[in-house]
């Protein structure tokens, strides 16, 4: 069995983004060697996502707002906050659109649906996070 990791450096300009990684997922995939096996990507910070959806930016916008009328930023919200930090609303957001993917590798290429892309949601940004792929098979 083969095994292949890389980490992805991602550092948003805004508090709140999406950024689409399909595109560098499939390169490690590439690079990995492996024709038949599984494809795992996650965010490495409590405050961030990975997630599958459509690559629409009205879409974008509507889980960024959604997530900030379930989770709405405020420092006086949260007693998280009280700690000093004002991200209590970035860790609630990243429960709600999940910590990871998991895509299975057939033939050496994502077996993604066919609207299907991976993102990184950023909900606490302006800093450097990592994105952890990890692929297994053959």
């Amino acid at each position: 069995m083969k095994s292949h990791t890389e980490y992805l450096s991602i550092n948003t300009e805004e508090r709140y983004e999406i950024v689409h990684l399909t595109p560098r997922i499939e390169e490690a995939v590439r690079k990995s060697g492996v024709n038949e096996g599984l494809c795992l990507v996650n965010s490495m910070h409590i405050t961030s996502s990975v997630f599958i959806n459509d690559n629409e930016h009205g879409l974008h916008q509507d889980f960024l707002a959604w997530v900030e009328k379930l989770a709405p930023y405020g420092e006086d919200k949260y007693k998280h906050n009280l700690t000093g930090e004002d991200n209590g609303d970035a860790h609630l957001k990243r429960t709600l659109m999940g910590r990871e993917v998991v895509v299975a590798i057939t033939k050496g290429r994502l077996d993604l649906g066919p609207w299907e892309q991976i993102f990184y949601g950023e909900f606490d940004g302006r800093r450097k996070k990592r994105v952890l792929i990890k692929i297994i098979g053959e």
